[in-house]
């Protein structure tokens, strides 16, 4: 297939709805959605998905034998449950759209229905928590990157178990490593969107997948790493502190437009398109053997 991108559009919910799929190569192919970042209040114009250079998945598809998916989010953000972003104001649905992304994929190409992996990045991260919890039929594993879970689903229970991988530097203004409420406030300034932190994100996540040990840690002068197994149906939990690190994709140059800002120191440490992938290639168990 090459660098190929083919672009689709769904109706949902009475909104046009855009996409691009770097197709697999064969059937029953795994699916990875990759979710972007708020970019509703930029002027950017991109010539094709953010993500796509952001991340390496579709550099490896072949290699790996995976289809990557680049939905759109409404107006250039998720409905991802924190209620801050105009996506969510405007009672946008995101599952709904995603889902039908999903299903668009296993008609087209030939996709495994139950075998997607879902990948975020800020706003995106937190529509990846969202949509795990809403779709664990079809997401035996997600990976959040810099956002953590919105405390407005906790009390949502996924129908089947879920993997995670979760990634936070602890040096992110934006989304602190400790949790904290969105920068968007209220119209009296009241803070809204409160997120949990890294250790709160893994600790709710293991217990839903009733993960049942203390787990393991790996620790280089760059960052630690704390994995639970045992999850049941052999889900599992890792949750992955970057020293140092901002708001960005580690493994990916900033832009040279960022500068110097807040937030946007990256390490090279890792690739974390190439570490998501490796976490979730063993994980990526049938809906059936997840049901809770």
């Amino acid at each position: 297939m090459g660098d190929e991108l083919i672009t689709g559009e769904l109706a949902v919910d009475g909104l046009a709805r855009r996409f691009a799929v770097r197709p697999p190569l064969e059937r029953n192919a795994p699916l990875v959605l990759v979710l972007h970042g708020n970019h509703s209040g930029s002027a950017r114009v991109y010539t094709r998905p953010i993500m796509y250079d952001w991340t390496s998945f579709a550099a490896h598809a072949d290699e790996w034998g995976i289809a990557v998916a680049y939905p759109d989010g409404h107006g250039g953000c998720w409905a991802d449950g924190r209620g801050v972003t105009t996506a969510d104001e405007a009672g946008v649905d995101d599952v709904s759209f995603l889902r039908a992304v999903i299903d668009w994929c296993a008609d087209r190409f030939g996709t495994a229905l139950d075998r997607t992996l879902v990948v975020g990045m800020s706003n995106g991260a937190f529509m990846s928590h969202r949509f795990a919890l809403a779709a664990a039929d079809r997401v035996p594993v997600f990976a959040a990157v810099a956002g953590g879970f919105p405390a407005a689903l906790l009390d949502i229970r996924p129908t089947h178990a879920v993997s995670a991988m979760l990634i936070n530097g602890d040096t992110d203004p934006i989304q602190p490593i400790t949790g904290g409420h969105s920068r968007h406030r209220g119209p009296n300034g009241e803070p809204r969107g409160r997120t949990l932190g890294l250790v709160e994100t893994a600790r709710h996540w293991r217990a839903l997948d009733r993960c049942g040990h203390d787990g393991a840690a790996i620790t280089t002068d760059n960052s630690s790493r704390h994995t639970v197994t045992g999850g049941f149906g052999g889900t599992q939990v890792t949750a992955w502190t970057v020293f140092g690190g901002g708001h960005t994709w580690p493994g990916t140059p900033i832009p040279a437009e960022w500068g110097d800002s807040p937030g946007a120191a990256v390490t090279m440490e890792f690739d974390a398109a190439e570490q998501i992938y490796h976490f979730a290639r063993p994980l990526l168990i049938p809906a059936a053997d997840r049901k809770l």
